[in-house]
């Protein structure tokens, strides 16, 4: 049995830098080769932080939202024109099942950038049939998922996925493996699929790798980048901020806005009228203001997370980092713990 590491579980170790500024580092990435993202992230396909605004705001960033499955096809669509009608940019999530494909096809029709095939557990029959039936529907990058492991990571990608979403059970409010048992750390998940993607760098075509749960800031962002990520995707960052679905609650202890998974009871119901098994959690979370300020905070930790190892793009980050583990009494350290 192998040891999974965290994010918590590791550091990388400073190196010499001739960087003198920040702005000399280089965070864009590519999901395609037509499309490019100044910020290595894109935002989960969830009811509480992916809706019109949220898109409308992360595509003038240089960035995508996903716009959620969980809701007619026509206010799905409607959704998406509200961002390309004026030219932006925002991708879109579907399932395996029942109207997956007149989905996908309409949603391409109306000028989504890319489709999010979005299962809890993409490891599976059905995962690969939906990947083969979408390929001979739609002319668009397909990012699917999730999955754990190498070999999940390799199937998907020859299934037909452009780019996929690697680890499960570790989102902020995701409790899959709590109920199921089931589960892999996220950074041990990242550095398990990048062993099959470094292929890419000897010519072979694999699918991009999505960093998807665990990420709680910046540091983890630039963790996941590092261990061969090429970007990652991200919720409760982004959740409480202005531009989420909702409507903002006052409380005693302050101001607040919901944030739920798509697997909670709540969500469940909400969309389906029933609750089966759930996988998920619902909560209000502190109300952080407009979205940019936070996106800001991203980019600055990011470009100073590559500076501290000298790099000025996301690839020689991922060619020179250097890793070190640390103690339970390591992680505390890293925090603020002033005296008192």
């Amino acid at each position: 049995m192998e040891t999974g590491l965290c994010y918590d579980d590791v550091l990388l170790v400073p190196q010499y830098s001739d960087i003198r500024s920040r702005k000399e580092v280089d965070i864009s990435t590519n999901l395609d080769e037509d499309i490019k993202l100044e910020l290595p992230l894109v935002a989960s396909p969830m009811d509480t932080v992916s809706g019109e605004t949220m898109a409308k705001a992360l595509d003038k960033a240089g960035t995508m939202a996903i716009i959620h499955r969980y809701n007619t096809i026509e206010d799905q669509v409607g959704l998406v024109c509200s961002v390309t009608k004026d030219g932006g940019r925002v991708g879109a999530a579907v399932g395996i099942t029942g109207d997956f494909l007149e989905r996908a096809e309409v949603l391409v029709k109306y000028g989504v950038s890319f489709l999010c095939v979005d299962v809890a557990h993409g490891h599976h029959i059905m995962m690969k049939e939906a990947l083969e039936a979408l390929k001979k529907k739609v002319n668009v990058h397909i990012m699917a998922g999730n999955v754990a492991t190498r070999q999940g990571y390799k199937d998907l990608s020859d299934w037909g996925a452009d780019s996929v979403r690697c680890n499960i059970g570790g989102g902020s409010a995701c409790t899959t493996r709590v109920q199921t048992g089931h589960g892999m750390p996220g950074l041990a998940t990242i550095f398990e699929c990048s062993k099959i993607d470094g292929l890419r760098m000897a010519g072979e075509k694999r699918a991009k790798i999505i960093a998807d749960g665990g990420i709680k800031n910046s540091g983890d962002i630039v963790k996941a980048l590092a261990a061969g990520a090429d970007l990652v995707m991200v919720g409760s960052l982004l959740a409480g901020t202005k531009e989420t679905p909702g409507h903002i609650v006052e409380a005693n202890m302050g101001q607040f806005k919901e944030y739920r998974g798509m697997a909670s009871k709540k969500a469940q119901f909400e969309w389906r009228g029933k609750t089966g098994s759930y996988e998920g959690v619902s909560t209000m979370v502190p109300y952080k203001g407009p979205v940019k300020h936070v996106l800001e905070d991203l980019e600055n930790g990011i470009r100073s997370g590559l500076s501290y190892s000298g790099c000025r793009s996301i690839r020689e980050l991922q060619e020179s980092a250097v890793w070190t583990k640390q103690t339970s009494n390591g992680l505390s350290e890293s925090k603020p713990h002033i005296m008192k």
